[in-house]
This record gives C-alpha cells, sequence and structure tokens, in this order.
C-alpha cells in the first residue's frame, strides 16, 4: 500500500501554475496498477482517494501508520465502486461480492479490507473514497439496482446523463460523506451542466469506462479564472470548494462522484451562469 499527500492550493496560487504544476497538485493518476493498492490523501478536506486491481491474487489494507491512527478507517468511512470485472471485498472477514457500478460503505473502525477479483482477464478496479467520519455505521453493499436514478440534462445541449446516488441519506446514510456514478446518456459530452460551486463541500472525479485513446477535458478553477485539466481513463480529479467541475469528452465515459465537507445537501450549490465563465 502507497500513500501519496497532496496539500491543496489557494485560487490565487494557481493563477502561476503551469500544465505540470497543476496536474502535480489536482490529478491523481495510475490508480488502477495490477496488484497494488494506492491511496492519494489531500488535505483539501482530508480526502483520501484510492484505487486498487488485483489480478493474480487479493490485495489489502488497513494500517493507519500513514495517517497516524492505528487502522486506516480507525477514524473514517469509506466508500468502495467496482468500475470492472466481478470481485469480493471482504471487510474484517466479511465478504461482499461487488460486480460493476455496485458500491461498498464500510464504516469507521473497520481494521482490514481484502479486494480480489473473480477473473484475471476480467479484474475488478476498486475505487476508494474516506474522509473522517463522527458515527459508527454499518457496512452496507448497495448493488447498482438500488442507487437512486436522476435523469438530467437535454440531448440537443449535449448532456444528457444518469445520475446514481449510492452512499445518501436517501439510499445508504454515511456520516459525511456523499458517492454515486454518472453515465452520460449516447451522443452526450458534457457533464455537470450548468457548472456551480458548492462552498461548503469539496468533491472528487474518478473518469472511467473511456477507450485508452479518448480524453477528457475536465475545467476547473473560479468561474472567472479557470483553468484545464486533461485526463485519462482512470484517472482522478480534486475540486475544492471554490473550484468548478465540469467536462466534455472526445469519446464515451462515466465517472464517480465523491463530496465531502459540512453538509450532506446535494443541492447545496452556487450555479453559475455560462456566460460568467472566463
Amino acid at each position: 500500500m502507497t500513500m501519496k499527500v497532496l496539500y491543496g492550493a489557494n485560487p490565487d496560487d494557481i493563477k502561476a501554475f503551469d500544465t505540470q504544476r497543476l496536474r502535480r497538485e489536482f490529478l491523481v493518476s495510475n490508480l488502477f496498477m495490477p496488484d497494488a493498492v494506492s491511496f492519494t490523501y489531500t488535505h483539501v478536506d482530508r480526502l483520501i482517494l484510492g484505487g486498487a486491481m488485483p489480478m493474480t491474487g487479493s490485495v489489502s489494507f488497513g494500517s493507519g501508520a500513514d495517517i497516524g491512527t492505528p487502522f486506516l478507517l480507525s477514524a473514517r468511512e469509506m466508500g468502495i465502486a467496482n468500475l470492472g470485472g466481478t470481485g469480493t471485498a471482504t471487510v474484517d472477514g466479511k465478504s461482499f461480492v461487488l460486480e460493476n457500478r455496485d458500491v461498498l460503505y464500510v464504516g469507521r473502525g473497520a481494521q482490514e479490507v481484502v479486494v480480489a477479483s473473480h477473473a484475471a482477464d476480467k479484474p475488478a478496479r476498486f475505487y476508494m473514497n474516506s474522509v473522517p467520519a463522527g458515527a459508527d455505521l454499518p457496512h452496507r453493499l448497495v448493488k447498482k439496482a438500488e442507487a437512486k436514478a436522476i435523469e438530467l440534462g437535454d440531448a440537443k445541449r449535449s448532456n444528457r446523463r444518469r445520475l446514481a446516488m449510492y452512499i445518501h441519506p436517501e439510499v445508504m446514510p454515511s456520516c459525511l460523506l456523499l458517492m454515486g456514478i454518472t453515465d452520460l446518456a449516447e451522443g452526450s459530452a458534457w457533464n455537470t451542466m450548468p457548472p456551480h460551486v458548492h462552498e461548503r463541500r469539496m468533491e472528487a472525479y474518478c473518469y472511467f469506462d473511456m477507450a485508452p485513446e479518448d480524453r477528457i477535458v475536465h475545467l476547473m478553477g473560479q468561474p472567472e479564472e479557470t483553468r484545464h485539466l486533461i485526463v485519462a481513463d482512470g484517472d482522478a480529479v480534486l475540486s475544492p470548494a471554490w473550484s468548478i467541475h465540469m467536462g466534455a469528452g472526445t469519446g464515451p465515459y462515466a465517472f464517480v462522484w465523491g463530496m465531502t465537507g459540512e453538509n450532506q445537501e446535494y443541492n447545496d450549490v452556487t450555479p453559475v451562469a455560462l456566460a460568467e465563465l472566463k
């Protein structure tokens, strides 16, 4: 298990960032390496995101040495989304089978998580979001069919999409973590329209189900001072509360969104008119 640390940035700072610095501070790549577990700890609301792609056997994590606690989840909760083939996640001896687009909620206090794929030629890709938690809630697997789905957007504006809520007060209550998956309709390219910021929550995106040659142009930054990142399949982007988070792809894609902050009010956002972007 590896743990990279990112410290976040003030919105005034990124005005001077070149492409390499912007990617270093806000883009997380190489999440899904064969038979490995990698985590990134960001000081932006202390979110930890990670990835694992077991192929030849199982891989495990749980040590809290990198964050100063007995176990990684001693004071944290976690969501685990499977973005690949069928796999199993075992939490302190209790096993859960995750098919594609299933999400497992792991409550505070878990000591060891072991993940494995059912077939090496179709490996599971486990994507994790973890945030500090102040309550003990039971582990629970949320199947794709159990998520609360909302249809959004307009095909004429190329932003038709299906947003599925998994870790959410209306589906699987948590302490502070929100997590879901958005799939774009065929022919649509834009996500998260209209753009917005949410001052009381940060967000992380993990883009997946992309062809190797395709890319996402992810827009970030303050509305009046935007920046962009070019994102590949399996990459994740950190979005501080002061930043917009929207993008368009050169081909089909989906993304996992995870949020944490002061509340779990999904509609606690400040919309930004497209004409205000600069």
